[in-house]
C-alpha cells in the first residue's frame, strides 16, 4: 500500500489564507505560555494545528487579530505567515519526518490532589497555572462519587497509593503536617467505609484503573507512578507495617504480588521497612541513597519517533532540545528491568539502567509516567518554596508535562491517497 500523503485541494485558485505560526524552537520567548495560547484558542472554538517535529512542535492557527493580541499580552512569540509560506510549510512537513495533528477539543483536566496540600508544590499544578490552562481538583470522595467520568485527562499529585503516607515516617512522623495528613487520611477511610487507609487507597487505584480502561488519559509523576502500580499488584495483600495500620505486613507479601494487575511495572521488589524512604526497587537511583552524580552530570535523552506513524509518542516528546537535564524525586526514574515489555520508553539516561519517561495503553485509555518531582528544582526538599516558572519560561522538562495536557485534544489530520 502506498504511503498516505497530504494533499491540498484548491477551489478556483483560492489559497489557504494567512496563518499564525507559534514557533516552538529556540525562537520562542515563552514555550510554556505558548501551550496556554493553544488551549485558549481551542476555548474560542478555533482549531489548532500541531506541527509535529516542525520547529520543535510548533502550532499553526487561522489568522485572527485577537489571537495575535493575546500572544502579545502573554509574551508569546508569534509569526504571521503568507499563503505561500503556509504551503511551503505543508510541503516540508509532507516530505520529512513530520506530521500535522489537529487539535479541536478543549480537554477537561483534573488533578487528583489532597484538599490541604502538603507544604511542597506539584509541578503539574505549577505548569497549568503558569500556562493559564484551566483545571479542576478532586480527591477520594469525588473519585467514589464517579466524578472521574467528567474529565478527559487526570494527573496524579505526588500521592502514595500504598497507604504509607509517602514513607516519611523516619524523618517526619512527629511533624505537625504529617500528623494532620495521617488524621485526615484515616478519617477519610472511615467515612468511605474502609478499615485502613491502605485499603482505601487501593480502592482509589482501582477506580482510576477503570477510568483509564474506559478511555481516560492518565499522567503521573514521582511517587504516584510506582506506588500506584504497587497498590494494584498488592490489591489483596497487606504490605504495610503496623506503624501505618496497626497490623504487621504479610510476611509473604512479596511472593503474593500479582504483576498482571499493574500498568507499567513487573517483577519488582517492595521495601516494607517504614524507616526506608523508598517503596520498591523500581526507583533508580534509590531515593534513600545519597546524591552522587549532581545536577551538572545528570541528563536524560528523548527518543525520536516517526510523526507520521507513531504520532502519540511524537506528540508526547515534542521539544526544542532532545537532551534534558535530570531532576530527582522520591521516584526519580524507573529501573529498566522492571518495566513491562509492551511499555514504550520515551526518555532514558543513555547507557544506564534509568528510564525517565514511559507511555502505554490500557483498555481504551493511556498512561504516561514521568520520573522526578520538579523539572527545574534538581533536588526538591519538604518545605522548599514553589518554583517560579517565570524564570524558566523555556523549560524542556516542563514542556513534557504540557505536551501531555494537549494530548487529549488531538487527532491525526485527515490524509488522502
Amino acid at each position: 500500500m502506498r504511503r498516505l500523503i497530504l494533499t491540498f485541494l484548491f477551489l478556483s485558485g483560492s489559497g489557504f489564507g494567512e496563518r499564525i505560526l507559534i514557533p516552538m524552537d529556540l525562537a520562542q520567548k515563552d514555550h510554556l505560555k505558548a501551550y496556554g495560547i493553544a488551549y485558549w484558542v481551542l476555548n474560542q472554538e478555533i482549531n489548532v494545528e500541531w506541527l509535529l517535529n516542525f520547529r520543535g512542535g510548533s502550532f499553526m492557527i487561522e489568522h485572527y487579530p485577537s489571537i495575535l493580541k493575546e500572544c502579545r499580552v502573554r509574551g508569546v512569540t508569534a509569526e504571521v505567515l503568507s499563503d505561500d509560506a503556509v504551503l511551503a510549510n505543508y510541503r516540508e512537513i509532507d516530505a520529512n519526518n513530520m506530521e500535522v495533528i489537529l487539535l479541536e477539543k478543549v480537554p477537561k483536566i483534573a488533578i487528583y490532589t489532597p484538599p490541604n496540600r502538603q507544604p511542597w508544590d506539584d509541578a503539574v499544578t505549577l505548569a497549568l497555572k503558569y500556562a493559564e490552562v484551566d483545571y479542576e481538583t478532586l480527591w477520594d470522595e469525588e473519585v467514589f462519587l464517579g466524578h472521574l467520568d467528567r474529565y478527559d485527562w487526570l494527573h496524579l499529585h505526588h500521592e502514595d497509593f500504598t497507604g504509607q503516607y509517602g514513607k516519611f515516617y523516619r524523618n517526619y512522623h512527629n511533624a505537625p503536617w504529617y500528623v494532620q495528613q495521617e488524621e485526615e487520611a484515616e478519617a477519610m477511610a472511615q467515612r468511605l467505609g474502609f478499615p485502613t487507609v491502605s485499603d482505601e487507597k487501593k480502592a482509589v487505584a482501582l477506580k482510576i484503573k477503570s477510568y483509564v480502561a474506559q478511555g481516560g488519559f492518565l499522567f503521573a509523576m514521582c511517587s504516584a507512578t510506582d506506588s500506584y502500580d504497587i497498590a494494584l499488584a498488592a490489591e489483596k495483600i497487606d504490605i504495610v507495617e503496623s506503624v501505618f495500620d496497626g497490623t504487621p505486613a504479610d510476611p509473604k507479601s512479596q511472593e503474593k504480588l500479582d504483576f498482571s494487575r499493574t500498568f507499567a511495572f513487573r517483577e519488582f521488589e517492595i521495601i516494607p521497612d517504614p524507616f526506608v524512604y523508598e517503596f520498591s526497587n523500581i526507583d533508580i537511583p534509590s531515593s534513600d541513597s545519597p546524591v552522587t552524580r549532581g545536577a551538572e552530570a545528570d541528563y536524560f535523552t528523548l527518543f525520536e519517533f516517526s510523526a507520521k506513524y507513531d504520532a502519540v509518542p511524537a506528540m508526547l516528546t515534542q521539544n526544542h532540545v532532545v537532551v534534558i537535564k535530570g531532576f530527582m524525586g522520591q521516584t526519580t526514574g524507573f529501573r529498566r528491568s522492571t518495566i513491562k515489555k509492551h511499555v514504550l520508553i520515551m526518555g532514558e539516561v543513555e547507557g544506564q539502567e534509568q528510564v525517565k519517561y514511559i507511555h502505554g495503553n490500557f483498555g481504551r485509555g493511556t498512561f504516561t509516567f514521568l520520573g522526578g518531582h520538579d523539572p527545574e528544582d534538581y533536588q526538591h526538599f519538604v518545605g522548599d518554596p514553589p518554583t517560579d516558572l517565570s524564570l524558566h519560561r523555556n523549560s524542556p522538562g516542563y514542556r513534557l508535562i504540557l505536551n501531555n495536557v494537549l494530548f487529549p485534544a488531538a487527532r491525526k489530520k485527515e490524509r488522502k491517497t
